[in-house]
């Protein structure tokens, strides 16, 4: 989508009274949706074009590291034995993310600790069947950075989840991967409209890096 049109749109939804502006309060916290290497290395079923949003997201988890912001990592990952949900009935590929196979394990370029929290999910939000919610208010937070793979669709669900859990977030544009750069530009915008920010990852580190005020 061209500038020129994407800001047409963007204007278009302004004047029908969407595309506010969601709280940004609190303490932040990182969320990295599913770049596992199963998505980000090439030759796989569920390959993105996703090393500028790898190196993106990897300036993200630093930022968070320096202020001492919480990072939750999801993978997509089924136990060898375990049935198949009804959503590979669409994605049969779903079959080759097995957990302790190389496809399901986190890309060494993000920087990712042993004592991180890596949630294994079963569907596309990072929401769906995990703790994920609950830990983000122990935790504190009040502002999910959100980045990950892909944009239109586990990156979209999550955040769409999170705002129904009135947790609210913000999207980084340049740590998301999708294979359809289309249908990327499409969730962006619908994101934007209904449901969250769209930041640009200067933002989003100066977000992360922003000592909420004493209360």
């Amino acid at each position: 989508m061209s500038d020129t049109i994407e800001a047409t749109v963007e204007t278009a939804w302004r004047t029908r009274g969407f595309g506010g502006t969601v709280p940004r309060g609190g303490r932040p916290g990182v969320v990295v949706v599913d770049l596992q290497r199963g998505f980000t290395e090439p030759g796989g079923a569920f390959s993105c074009p996703a090393d500028d949003a790898v190196a993106a997201t990897r300036e993200l988890v630093d930022a968070a590291r320096r202020a001492g912001a919480p990072v939750w990592w999801t993978v997509i990952a089924y136990e060898p034995a375990e049935p198949l949900p009804l959503w590979a009935a669409k994605i049969p590929a779903l079959d080759t993310l097995r957990a302790g196979t190389p496809p399901c394990d986190l890309d060494p370029r993000l920087g990712a600790q042993p004592v991180d929290p890596v949630l294994p999910k079963r569907g596309a939000s990072a929401l769906f069947g995990t703790d994920l919610a609950g830990r983000i208010r122990a935790a504190g937070v009040g502002t999910v950075v959100l980045c990950g793979a892909s944009t239109s669709g586990c990156v979209r669900a999550t955040a769409v989840d999170l705002v129904q859990s009135e947790i609210p977030a913000v999207v980084v544009r340049e740590a998301c991967a999708d294979r359809d750069p289309a249908q990327a530009e499409a969730a962006f915008t619908d994101l934007a409209a209904k449901y969250c920010d769209v930041v640009d990852l200067r933002t989003a580190v100066s977000l992360i890096g922003r000592r909420p005020a004493a209360g």
